[in-house]
């Protein structure tokens, strides 16, 4: 089931809007794709980021999965209850898996990411 109220990046990454801020982590379909997540690398508090810069990793048994920017901007927040749980990304990747929250610099580029139809298109209906 993929989430309708959020946006979303063609490389699995979600976005949602908070007040001006934007918390963002990686789709059920990433997550799948990934396996058993083992250890998550998160961007420093105040990390300035562009929209599609890479700004954090996922790491699984089987592969690391790099996340960018969904949209630029500062970044505010980030999960730290991933540090020693990193299977939450697995477990809740719309909740309590989410990685960062971004302040935008550009609401502007939340318009340009993918709704939840489209999304659902790309990964042929396995968000």
């Amino acid at each position: 089931m993929i989430p309708k109220d959020l946006k979303y990046t063609k490389d699995h990454e979600w976005a949602k809007l908070e007040d001006g801020k934007v918390r963002v982590g990686i789709t059920h379909h990433a997550q799948k794709e990934l396996g058993d997540i083992v250890f998550v690398e998160l961007p420093e508090v105040g990390r300035a980021v562009s929209k599609g810069e890479q700004v954090a990793t996922v790491e699984s048994v089987k592969a690391v999965g790099e996340v960018y920017a969904p949209v630029s901007g500062e970044v505010i927040e980030k999960n730290d209850e991933l540090e020693s749980s990193p299977e939450l990304v697995n477990k809740d990747p719309y909740g309590k898996g989410w990685l960062f929250v971004l302040k935008m610099g550009n609401p502007a580029e939340l318009d340009e990411l993918l709704d939840a139809a489209a999304y659902e298109k790309l990964v042929g209906g396995e968000g």
